[in-house]
């Protein structure tokens, strides 16, 4: 569906999820581009939210709350590893495990990268406009953590 045919039409008449949809493969493309000059992507910046919530979490945990497969979060962790950004260490209660955290200049990056995240929220959130930011926060949360609960028992 061309652009300006998406601008034209009535918003009702859009899917709910198509409108999602469009919203996050934008929003991936441009925190993509505007992260290449970090040297990672945006699901390395999403594992790195992981890692920083929760100190010391390992990769099989990581895989189960992003709903990514191990060895794509394996891979992603690598990489991340190989640039400084988070360290492993073997879990003494589990030899298996990796425990996972931030290394200072993952720290520094994931700080900087939240800052490409907000000047995509004040560009395309309204917050004089039709809805505050918190407001939809809050709603998206709730759709987010009902898509999960449909989702659980499959």
């Amino acid at each position: 569906m061309p652009f300006e045919e998406i601008k034209q039409m009535d918003a009702t008449q859009i899917p709910v999820g198509k409108l999602l949809y469009m919203i996050g493969k934008g929003y991936s493309v441009y925190v993509n581009r505007n992260l290449e000059g970090f040297g990672i992507n945006t699901t390395q910046l999403h594992l790195l939210f992981e890692i920083a919530h929760e100190s010391n979490i390992n990769q099989e945990m990581i895989a189960t709350r992003c709903n990514i497969n191990k060895g794509a979060v394996a891979r992603s962790i690598r990489k991340l590893e190989e640039k400084g950004l988070v360290k492993r260490e073997i879990d003494e209660n589990n030899r298996r495990q990796n425990r996972l955290s931030l290394t200072k200049d993952g720290e520094d990056i994931l700080i900087k990268a939240c800052g490409v995240l907000r000047d995509w929220e004040d560009s395309v959130i309204l917050d004089d406009g039709y809805i505050k930011k918190e407001l939809l926060q809050k709603v998206l949360k709730e759709i987010a953590v009902k898509t999960i609960e449909l989702n659980e028992g499959e």
